[in-house]
């Protein structure tokens, strides 16, 4: 009898335990409030409607009153005839960005970590910061003043060189090139924080040992702060990885034109346009769905290889 009635002592005192950390940390609690309450009520309650993805969802009769028409939604997008030419234009669109935005972030935190006259660094870091708070409007019409044909610089420039007039906004060949150039310029500098901040915790004397040692300046970089920033870049990779097929939908669409539309049309635009434009929302939802499920596979089988690797991966 006296040893069931100490049963329940041990998890008393977790209860104490926890308790006591709540009040003694209740001001640390409070601070993750606003953020935790953001992703519940604009990340996870929202994920109950992608329950019209297996419905044929109509307005008036509401999500429960919708008729339940299962995987019909998911089969007809595998069975479009354009998917195809959609998904092959998001993933080579994902691969620019992998192999040649991805890397430019890395390479601006190594150089701006080499100036030694903190007055310059801050000027370039700002510069390289600034176009990361414009928006994809401003980016885009800033590119179409300099790319037009119509008195564009660019062009102005190629003519007074001797070339010929190049269509940059219309043309369909050049549609990636101007994409991943204005990702780097608009989002290359904002990257390098977490690269720099990574850097600064790097402890110095292994600079000074490598010095006497004879290392020059490439020679640091290539064995202490490369390596030393290796978890960071491979945990911005595996969620880079994750948004293999989240490009954003601004950025394409105010680029996309009649013009341009086969190389231009990802899943995002695609969504868009059978959604909003076409009221198609069953099958706008599975098309999102069907999109969040490859981004959470990636991110798992990512970070897998990751920790079999010896990397600690995201979780």
């Amino acid at each position: 009898m006296q040893q069931a009635i100490a049963k329940p002592e041990p998890a008393l005192r977790s209860e104490s335990r926890l308790s006591r950390r709540l009040i003694r940390n209740k001001w640390l609690y409070l601070m993750i409030l606003p953020g935790l309450l953001y992703f519940i009520i604009f990340k996870y309650v929202p994920m109950y409607g992608l329950i019209i993805s297996f419905k044929d969802y109509k307005p008036f009769d509401g999500i429960n009153g919708s008729e339940w028409v299962g995987f019909k939604h998911f089969h007809r997008l595998f069975a479009e005839s354009d998917f195809g030419a959609i998904l092959r234009n998001t993933l080579v669109l994902f691969g620019m960005n992998l192999v040649f935005f991805f890397p430019i972030p890395i390479i601006l935190s190594l150089m701006l970590n080499e100036l030694r006259i903190s007055f310059f660094r801050r000027i370039f870091q700002t510069l390289i910061y600034l176009p990361h708070f414009m928006s994809w409007v401003i980016i885009v019409s800033i590119s179409y003043v300099m790319l037009t044909m119509d008195g564009g610089i660019v062009n102005e420039l190629l003519t007074s060189l001797g070339f010929e007039k190049v269509n940059f906004l219309l043309s369909p060949e050049w549609f990636r090139p101007t994409y991943i150039i204005q990702v780097i310029w608009r989002e290359a500098g904002w990257g390098t924080i977490i690269y720099l901040a990574a850097i600064a915790a790097i402890d110095p004397q292994l600079y000074e040992a490598a010095r006497m040692d004879g290392a020059g300046r490439l020679r640091q970089i290539w064995h202490i702060t490369l390596p030393a920033i290796r978890s960071v870049i491979v945990v911005l990779l595996i969620l880079k990885i994750g948004d293999v097929l989240e490009l954003g939908f601004e950025h394409v669409y105010l680029l996309l034109n009649s013009m341009n539309r086969d190389v231009a049309e990802i899943i995002d635009t695609y969504v868009y346009t059978a959604g909003l434009r076409q009221g198609q929302f069953s099958y706008s939802t599975a098309v999102g769905f069907f999109k969040s499920i490859v981004g959470l596979v990636l991110v798992m089988l990512a970070n897998r290889l990751a920790k079999k690797m010896g990397e600690e991966g995201v979780y």
